[in-house]
């Protein structure tokens, strides 16, 4: 179990439970933290209603995992910034050197690992 509770919102959420970020919302609500998944298109996934922007999501969140490649998080670093989470963490494949640079500017702590990894080996 992780150390405490966390709000975590999932940028790129799936309803498909093959892919990891579907696979880190239910492994994220098993230990315990709030999750909101974040995907334009969707109503829900795994029963958890999504928002369909950063920019609705209102109040302090502790992590920001990304699921989403560079191409799109660019066009978000406006939004990712005023949603000020705790940390942002960079999932495989979502890397993204402009975005990092932003969060440094802002002094947003970022790292590049594996949300799965993290909950899985007790880092989260």
């Amino acid at each position: 179990m992780s150390k405490r509770q966390q709000r975590v919102v999932v940028l790129g959420a799936s309803h498909k439970p093959e892919r990891y970020s579907n696979q880190a919302v239910r492994l994220l609500r098993e230990f315990g933290h709030t999750v909101t998944p974040v995907h334009p298109r969707m109503e829900e996934v795994e029963g958890i209603k999504v928002a369909n922007s950063l920019n609705v999501i209102e109040g302090s969140v502790d992590t920001l995992t990304m699921y989403v490649g560079a191409e799109r998080s660019s066009a978000m670093v406006d939004a990712i910034l005023q949603l000020k989470p705790g940390r942002v963490i960079f999932n495989p494949g979502s890397e993204n050197a402009e975005l990092e640079k932003h969060l440094s500017s802002a002094n947003i702590p970022f790292e590049h690992a594996c949300t799965l990894v993290l909950l899985r080996t007790g880092q989260f």
